[in-house]
């Protein structure tokens, strides 16, 4: 083997990734990119936090808060059979005080674009407040608060409701513990955007 040769052609290969600017180059680097942390980063964070989606980004607004924190607590819900409250009705019925939400994380919400890491709690360790993230019969999983924790025989089963919502959705009323992937620990803001522009893009281009 002509070592000289190997070497010499590391060598363009390292220059055309590190060095050239051309077009070909860009594209390379971001393919790359995607494969490092799709197949190494991602796979090693899941490991480290317990969970298969170390890293979510928010797609949609359901948990954003348009106000501060007293107005959005009086601002508009539907409680019971369909009858006109306020955030604060909700949660009382569901036995949560306005001082008991104060304390919760992400207390004020979060924003569409947001990215949000999380770890892999156990369901028995998972408290109401907490913002988890579900499987649903939507594609992709769900991130919403929960709201009521119970234990069916030996599971446990959590209902949740996205704080800018008026109600949670049926499906947020019985979500057993083998669709819990994990609990939000912190926040990157608009950081997700990236994502989402992202798969827009591949989605417009017919890719997906």
């Amino acid at each position: 083997m002509d070592w000289y040769k190997v070497k010499r052609g590391w060598r363009k290969v390292w220059y055309f990734i590190w060095e050239d600017d051309s077009w070909a180059s860009w594209f390379v680097n971001i393919v790359l990119a995607f494969i490092i942390i799709k197949f190494i980063v991602y796979p090693f964070l899941g490991l480290v936090l317990a969970t298969s989606h170390p890293i979510v980004a928010v797609v949609s607004s359901s948990m954003e808060h348009d106000t501060g924190f007293d107005e959005w607590w009086v601002s508009y819900a539907i409680c019971g059979e369909g009858y006109a409250c306020t955030q604060a009705d909700y949660y009382s019925n569901s036995g949560v005080t306005k001082e008991q939400f104060r304390d919760f994380s992400f207390r004020s919400g979060f924003n569409r674009g947001d990215i949000m890491i999380l770890y892999g709690t156990k369901p028995e360790n998972v408290e109401v407040g907490d913002v988890i993230v579900f499987r649903a019969e939507r594609p992709d999983p769900i991130i919403h608060r929960v709201i009521s924790k119970k234990k069916d025989n030996s599971h446990y089963v959590f209902t949740t409701k996205g704080d800018h919502n008026v109600a949670s959705f049926y499906f947020e009323a019985y979500i057993p513990e083998e669709n819990y992937i994990g609990r939000a620990v912190a926040r990157v803001p608009f950081l997700g955007y990236i994502k989402i522009g992202f798969v827009a893009l591949l989605d417009k281009i017919g890719i997906i």
